[in-house]
């Protein structure tokens, strides 16, 4: 193997796991470690830069960095990444006087944003400081998109949302509510200069049973209840629900219905429990809230007497695969099952739906009716036109939006200056030693067993009866110091210097979890399988040094190391260091900073 090159900034990006894994590309360790130390307006200001919504996300993302987490290798729970965001933003104060000014000088560019959610505010965040005249339009009365219409305020409250909205629109945004776009061809007529699509997937899916109609007055979809419920339109339900989904918009349909009075409230799902695709917390808390979830069951028809729904009639399944390998449900042979309800929630999906979007202006859309993106610059077949969100390949989460409107903000920004929206400019890099003293380090590295900290909820009784009452209450300073310190910080890395080696194998022996090795070097596959602990997961590198003087070679196995330090304590040369890497992700604009 060739020696590895670490001035490549995504070598050691990839290295930081939770990092990696956040489409945003949040730096994780960095805020972590500013709330452990107290300073809670930089850990949000951190947040802030780069996924927008910090006090949003650290309630309601889906958390694709807590899988990816170090610490779940070590013990059965990772870092709460997610919930120690929302202490940033609790805690924070007021730092309105460190967000930017809205731009002195318009530089002559009008940008047009469809829909007010994550995507379209994330474009406007980046876009406005540069001087673009940014115009949103939206249907609603209010900014925020599916946060604001589809996020029950018991998980996400009103507060919070106007709060981070209010930041973006304060840039000098052109809020143009309660103004839907009807036609893109006369959008692109108005004269302006990029039209970004951040419309979302607003349509949910229905299902067309026997029975659908006549008892249609007591069957709602799922995402439409929940706009109608958070803008205050339905203040009730009947006793007995049944919700139709596995996923989180089904976890939302059920919570809300108990607070609205149902007292017999079911989720009933076609799939096993372990495949439904609500986020295992969902799950938890809709099970904690007395909801039971009933798997294997596909519906054939609502039942309805005098024109009212009186119930769902179920057929059971089981999952087989045919002699191609693919899943299938098929009938277990067993009775139907009728189940008696008053209301019905149907949350099986969302589809987007592009009525407004003429098929002759100059658009491309797929077979599934999709429009045609590009999954770097978010551009259209349209040169002028971007999408992000929902919008573009389908139903995701407020992190996946945030991440596009970011790239696309790059790409719009490349197009007004007539540069090619495909040379994407680099991230801003540092790697900076963390030595104090011979063995003293500038960060904790104490590696220790630590159970994940509980966040405290609501009592029960209590968080039914009012649904704009927070069921989870955060942590507080001290329970966030707690957890912040299970963080291994693995984005101080043990970096190696080849030429001051003498090959004593000091590292080797205190190293906790066998991740350096001295050894002749060879090709990948086999050199993976003779090291003393196997380097079993290919998609994480293996960190090679040059020759030594005995010809091995160093290989450390990233995927295990756990950033603890202990191999440049006992180095007696300085052969190791540990350096903290930061890596923050480009944004419109900092090209002008590199001029600087």
């Amino acid at each position: 193997m060739q020696p590895t090159d670490i001035r490549d900034p995504e070598y050691f990006h990839k290295v930081v796991d939770c990092q990696w894994a956040c489409p945003a590309h949040t730096p994780v360790p960095e805020y972590i470690r500013l709330i452990a130390a107290r300073r809670y307006a930089d850990a949000y200001m951190v947040n802030w830069q780069s996924n927008v919504f910090p006090g949003i996300l650290g309630r309601t993302c889906d958390r694709p960095c807590e899988p990816a987490c170090r610490r779940g290798r070590v013990e059965d729970a990772p870092v709460a990444i997610c919930r120690l965001k929302r202490v940033a933003a609790d805690y924070k104060g007021d730092i309105r006087a460190r967000l930017p000014l809205p731009a002195a000088q318009h530089n002559g560019k009008t940008i047009a944003l469809v829909g007010a959610g994550p995507a379209s505010l994330t474009v406007a965040r980046d876009l406005a400081p540069l001087g673009y005249r940014c115009v949103v339009f939206d249907g609603d009365s209010r900014g925020g998109g599916m946060i604001r219409s589809q996020i029950p305020h018991f998980r996400l409250p009103e507060s919070v949302i106007d709060e981070e909205v209010g930041y973006i629109v304060d840039l000098g945004i052109e809020m143009r509510l309660g103004q839907r776009i009807d036609s893109l061809k006369s959008l692109l007529a108005d004269g302006f200069d990029a039209v970004f699509i951040g419309s979302g997937a607003p349509r949910g899916r229905d299902l067309p049973l026997p029975g659908r109609q006549e008892a249609g007055e007591n069957i709602h979809i799922g995402i439409d209840w929940l706009s109608s419920v958070s803008f205050g339109h339905i203040e009730k339900i009947g006793k007995r629900v049944i919700v139709l989904g596995g996923g989180n918009t089904a976890m939302d349909c059920c919570r809300s219905a108990r607070r609205l009075g149902g007292e017999d409230v079911k989720v009933i799902v076609r799939s096993g429990f372990e495949e439904m695709k609500a986020s295992p917390w969902e799950k938890e808390d809709a099970l904690g809230e007395d909801i039971p979830i009933l798997n294997w069951m596909v519906p054939k028809e609502f039942t309805h007497a005098d024109g009212r729904l009186t119930g769902v009639v179920f057929e059971t399944v089981q999952a087989e695969r045919d002699a191609n390998g693919r899943r299938r449900l098929v009938p277990t042979g067993e009775p139907d099952q009728h189940i008696l309800c008053d209301d019905v929630l149907v949350a099986v999906g969302q589809e987007n739906a592009f009525p407004w979007i003429e098929r002759d202006a100059g658009l491309e859309f797929d077979r599934w009716d999709m429009p045609v993106v590009d999954q770097v610059t978010m551009g259209s077949t349209h040169p002028n036109v971007f999408f992000g969100g929902d919008a573009a390949f389908g139903p995701k989460n407020i992190i996946w939006a945030v991440a596009h409107g970011h790239q696309a903000a790059i790409s719009i920004d490349k197009l007004c200056r007539g540069e090619d929206v495909r040379d994407r400019p680099p991230p801003m890099v540092t790697l900076a030693s963390q030595k104090m003293g011979i063995h003293e380090w500038s960060y904790d590295n104490d590696i220790t067993l630590d159970r994940r900290v509980a966040v405290p909820h609501t009592a029960k009784a209590l968080a039914l009866a009012d649904i704009t009452v927070e069921v989870e209450l955060g942590y507080d300073d001290r329970l966030a110091f707690k957890e912040a310190e299970r963080c291994l910080n693995c984005d101080v890395q043990t970096v190696f210097t080849d030429k001051l080696c003498i090959e004593c194998d000091a590292c080797v022996d205190i190293c906790p979890v066998d991740c350096i090795n001295f050894t002749a070097n060879g090709d990948e596959a086999e050199l993976r399988g003779r090291l003393m602990a196997p380097a079993a997961n290919p998609t994480q590198a293996l960190y090679v040094s040059g020759a030594l003087k005995t010809a091995r070679v160093m290989v450390k196995d990233e995927d295990v190391c756990l950033h603890c330090g202990l191999c440049a304590e006992r180095c007696p040369t300085g052969a190791w260091d540990m350096q903290r890497f930061l890596y923050d992700m480009a944004q419109p604009g900092q090209h002008a900073c590199h001029k600087r």
